[in-house]
Order: C-alpha cells, then structure tokens, then sequence
C-alpha cells in the first residue's frame, strides 16, 4: 500500500463520536476495529521499512566505521512525514474503506 496517496490529516484532531457508530452501532465495536486496522497498517510499514533498511546494512559492526548515509536519512524522513497509522485506520474507517464481520454468536 502506497501511504503517499492516503488522504488524511497527519495531526490529531476532534471528531464527531456519532459518526464511528453509525455504521456498527456500538462505539467500543468500532474503536476495536479501528485499532485492529491500525495494527495492520503499523506491521506493514514496519516491513517496508525494515526491507528497504536491510539494504543498506552491513556484515561488520565496527564503531570506527560508522558513516552517515545520505539514503538512509531520507528514508527514516520519508517515514517519520507519513499520517500514524491509527490516523490512517480512523481516515479509513470512516470513508467506509475497511471490511469487518461481526461473529455470530452460537447458542445451541
């Protein structure tokens, strides 16, 4: 997923707690499935980050070696512009983009 196109704010602000249960009716229901998405955002950055990081380490760990580099500085920038990802799951559950089930429950 290409977080550069998400279209969120990337600071907090206040919102409308009416508008997170209206589609499931419970308030606590969305804030679970809003911090579930978040997670799953959070992960995925994460890998991205640590593939595009493995690149640039090295088989050596020698303190007389350590040297700035120039990519790896802009894609810790990158990164640290990017919306945090419960910004970024909140933005989506709202514009009705996440997909959840409710499990049924079994009364037999």
């Amino acid at each position: 997923m290409d977080y550069k196109k998400v279209k969120t704010q990337g600071n907090t602000v206040t919102r409308d707690i009416r508008q997170f249960d209206k589609d499931t009716g419970n308030i606590y229901q969305s804030v679970v499935i809003t911090a579930k998405r978040a997670n799953q955002v959070g992960l995925e950055m994460k890998e991205e980050l640590n593939n595009k990081l493995s690149e640039f380490a090295t088989s050596t760990d020698n303190l007389e070696e350590v040297f700035e580099n120039r990519e790896q500085i802009e894609i810790a920038r990158y990164y640290e512009q990017l919306p945090k990802p419960s910004l970024i799951a909140i933005s989506e559950f709202l514009e009705g983009k996440i997909y959840y089930r409710v499990p049924e429950d079994k009364n037999d």
